[in-house]
């Protein structure tokens, strides 16, 4: 049987594949560096968006 991942688990992965495509797209022209920039916020705040819907105290919180 297959266990499915937490999604804090499959958040990080896909963080650290971010982190790689960057690294890519930095030794590139300076339109994949602006492009890369921005995919580096994006794809990494999903763990800091889950951490805060984990750390949630009321329903307003997380709403």
């Amino acid at each position: 049987m297959v266990v499915p991942e937490k999604i804090q688990e499959r958040s990080f992965r896909f963080a650290c594949r971010i982190v790689k495509l960057h690294q890519h797209l930095y030794k590139t022209d300076e339109s994949a560096r602006i492009l890369g920039k921005q995919l580096l916020r994006s794809g990494t705040s999903i763990g800091a968006n889950l951490e805060e819907a984990e750390a949630e105290q009321s329903r307003a919180d997380f709403i």
